[in-house]
């Protein structure tokens, strides 16, 4: 009988022992499965607002999906690419140059910069006003990118391909038709047609801001509408048109120096929705992760917009357009 009771023991600890043993290699096996999801970049970008506005909600969005983001900003506000390749060619010319070094608040040349870490991605663009046309591009852009080669070899360069502005920003005029884009629609395909020309040219990646930006505006449920009621002539102070689901700054009131309140036009610049849009197109793009389900969401927009945006950027980015 006490052997028999010894058996019976002696078979349920070795059942014990094999319960434990597949509970502990589980549980290290899945923190081990964690680990190895958790993804680093490392992303400088060249440019100017455009690239800040997009990056503004990008540390959260990576942060909320357990990931790990380095960013280096040499962005100037309304940079053009012929800007950026002066101040090379000036700190070329003579390192001690100031103005061969204008990032970081005047601290750091271009190639501080390209130097400063291993970049796994870098981001280059035109200036908003001159997108659409590509001759004002070259040669600086193919300078850029050759001194990009040379000081970051590693790094998979992007031009990032801006949106178009507001479909009622003051820029869109009939008499504009023929000299620049006069119409949402007709910059938004310029400067996709402009971008895309170079990216072949230079054999680049194409980051879809501006895709994703006129997919959302367009779209009939959740698209930007135009306030046609609003009164422009007697407008008072707060009081601004309907602006929903816009994802452009806008319409916003501004103190003059004379203390006045006067309603002032920003249709290039992203507002909340858009930069968080954006955030969402470069978070896939980098990650080469579904931005869908990410529980961050900035507080100013609601649940079921934000889904939307971040299905945008989603189907944007898995399924280009052609």
């Amino acid at each position: 009988m006490q052997k028999f009771l010894r058996l019976k023991f002696l078979k349920k600890l070795r059942q014990s022992v094999k319960i434990l043993a597949f509970t502990l290699l589980f549980l290290f096996g899945f923190n081990s499965h964690v680990q190895a999801e958790q993804k680093a970049v490392r992303l400088l970008t060249i440019g100017n607002s455009f690239a800040d506005n997009a990056l503004t909600y990008l540390p959260q969005l990576v942060e909320s999906a357990g990931h790990k983001l380095v960013v280096g900003k040499a962005n100037l506000g309304g940079c053009t690419l012929e800007r950026h390749w002066r101040h090379v060619a000036q700190f070329e010319a003579d390192p001690s140059d100031k103005d061969g070094s204008p990032y970081g608040g005047g601290k750091y040349s271009l190639k501080d910069m390209l130097v400063k870490d291993r970049w796994d991605f870098i981001t280059i663009q035109q200036v908003s006003y001159k997108s659409h046309d590509l001759r004002t591009y070259q040669p600086y852009a193919d300078n850029i990118v050759r001194y990009i080669r040379k000081h970051a070899p590693n790094a998979t360069i992007f031009i990032h391909q801006i949106w178009a502005y507001r479909k009622d920003d003051p820029r869109f005029k009939p008499a504009n038709k023929g000299r620049e884009p006069h119409t949402h629609a007709v910059m938004y395909q310029q400067v996709r047609d402009a971008y895309h020309a170079l990216a072949k040219e230079l054999k680049l990646q194409v980051l879809p801001s501006g895709d994703a930006m006129y997919r959302a505006d367009t779209d009939k449920t959740w698209g930007y509408r135009i306030d046609r009621d609003f009164d422009f002539a007697n407008a008072e102070y707060p009081n601004r048109p309907d602006q929903t689901h816009s994802l452009h700054v806008g319409w916003r009131w501004r103190k003059q120096d004379n203390g006045q309140w006067k309603l002032r036009m920003d249709g290039h610049h992203a507002g909340v929705a858009g930069k968080y849009l954006l955030g969402c197109v470069w978070f896939e793009t980098f990650f080469n992760e579904s931005v869908v389900g990410n529980s961050f969401m900035p507080k100013e927009i609601e649940a079921d917009y934000a889904t939307f945006l971040q299905q945008t950027a989603h189907d944007t980015v898995s399924t280009p357009s052609k």
